[in-house]
């Protein structure tokens, strides 16, 4: 198939493992779609941020759709805020973080997948909330 198309609702949710401060939103799974990137609504949590990690073959971007952060990138920090984009070149090391008072809400991509989409479906489901949908639209 060459196109993909499906509605908010129609994407599985997950968190990676128990107690974690992220939820994913998978967009664009490799391997359900045969493509060769991931795509994700990453949902942090008040105060959540992604654990330090480095991409050793993969480019990531975290496009900010809601809410507010920082992205400390190889000693850099950078401010996020809506319509903000950052990106991780493959070897860069990098946290987001959380730091509004509210959820922050990032279109993340990541090429290639690196197997991050698989890490994912390995994870615990979850679902979206009402304020999710408030931001994200859909039902």
């Amino acid at each position: 198939m060459n196109v993909i198309s499906r509605t908010l609702a129609a994407c599985p949710v997950f968190r990676i493992k128990a107690g974690d401060s992220n939820k994913f939103v998978l967009l664009v799974d490799p391997a359900r779609d045969g493509t060769a990137f991931v795509a994700v609504v990453e949902i942090f949590d008040v105060g959540g941020a992604t654990p330090p990690n480095t991409h050793a073959a993969a480019d990531e971007m975290f496009y900010v759709i809601a809410g507010t952060g920082v992205a400390e990138c190889d000693g850099r920090s950078i401010e996020l805020a809506p319509g903000g984009t950052v990106v991780g070149k493959a070897g860069t090391g990098h946290v987001v973080r959380n730091t509004g008072a509210g959820r922050l809400y990032c279109l993340t991509t990541m090429v290639p997948d690196e197997d991050f989409a698989a890490l994912l479906s390995g994870g615990i489901p979850d679902r979206l909330d009402a304020e999710d949908l408030a931001v994200l639209g859909g039902a």
